[in-house]
């Protein structure tokens, strides 16, 4: 099939999946309800997929398992085969540093994914409560469904965390923070926040991907490399869009990166500049990728699209 039918149906197979694997909003008690409710407020809000479609593109390179026309569903087939589980626990992580990184305290937005924020639809305490839920639902995910293999559990769980932790995710979520209205920032302090905060969950998302189908140490190093690369890339094309882009395409607040003086590619290198490195930053991407077995097509494809929201 060709790219865009099979990302569609990708995506809308993730979704069958947070739907399936995230708890429902009914309950017998109204606190679990309304955070399950906030949970899933901010899961279904839409927007790219592009992690746990990375989790089931690199896990197919690998065999496990086929991402045809008709994917298997959830529970036909062994846990420890089913990448489905790992995309949605991906996706939770994601989804708790949106939540976190827009709360008042933080970024203080109003608009994600083309509507209002987590802490806008409901308050600041039930927002930062459930960002704390997702997180800790993705590890329950990992720990749950892929017991049957305990040594691919322990990894998967080894490589979420050590992604989003303190030296990585929320690291450089700090160090973000720190740089704000900082007039001496250089390219090094940049390149240290995204590669954690940003290139870190799409170097995972990889990584945990090639874990499921069984990749080998060096196609294992290969993902990450891509990953980083393509963490960079989708972060200054972001910056780029923060500074060319509406609200209404974005889906989010637009400018406003300029109104808080962040320290972004754009403001470092200007635009075109930062378009240049997010194409060479793609080629590094893109070269990973083509290093590794298989028919990488549609990764290698996903990765070029990337680039073509710079333009």
């Amino acid at each position: 099939m060709d790219f865009t039918t099979k990302l569609n149906q990708l995506a809308r197979r993730v979704d069958q999946a947070l739907d399936e694997l995230v708890p429902p909003h009914a309950g017998p008690h109204a606190g679990p309800a309304r955070i399950h409710e906030a949970m899933r407020y901010s899961l279904q809000a839409g927007g790219k997929r592009l992690r746990p479609v990375l989790v089931l593109a690199a896990a197919e390179l690998f065999g496990k398992p086929p991402t045809s026309a008709l994917i298997p569903a959830l529970h036909s087939q062994p846990s420890t085969l089913n990448p489905f589980a790992a995309a949605v626990a991906l996706e939770c992580v994601h989804t708790y540093s949106l939540i976190h990184d827009d709360l008042p305290c933080m970024d203080n937005d109003d608009l994600r994914r083309g509507r209002p924020t987590a802490h806008r639809q409901f308050d600041e305490a039930t927002a930062l409560l459930a960002g704390d839920a997702l997180l800790t639902h993705a590890f329950a995910l990992l720990a749950t469904h892929y017991a049957a293999n305990p040594r691919l559990a322990t990894a998967l769980v080894r490589e979420l965390a050590d992604a989003a932790g303190g030296a990585r995710l929320i690291g450089g979520q700090m160090q973000d923070l720190l740089a704000e209205k900082k007039s001496d920032a250089t390219t090094a302090d940049l390149d240290y926040i995204h590669l954690n905060k940003t290139a870190a969950m799409i170097e995972v998302s990889l990584v945990c991907g090639g874990l499921i189908g069984g990749a080998a140490d060096a196609d294992l190093a290969r993902l990450r490399t891509a990953g980083r690369h393509l963490g960079l890339a989708f972060q200054i094309i972001d910056d780029v869009l923060d500074a060319t882009a509406d609200s209404a395409t974005l889906g989010k607040t637009a400018g406003k990166d300029a109104k808080a003086d962040k320290t972004t590619y754009v403001k470092l290198h200007g635009i075109e500049a930062a378009r240049r490195m997010a194409k060479e930053q793609t080629v590094l991407a893109l070269d990973a990728l083509r290093a590794l077995p298989g028919d990488t097509a549609f990764l290698v494809e996903l990765a070029g699209a990337l680039t073509v929201r710079g333009k």
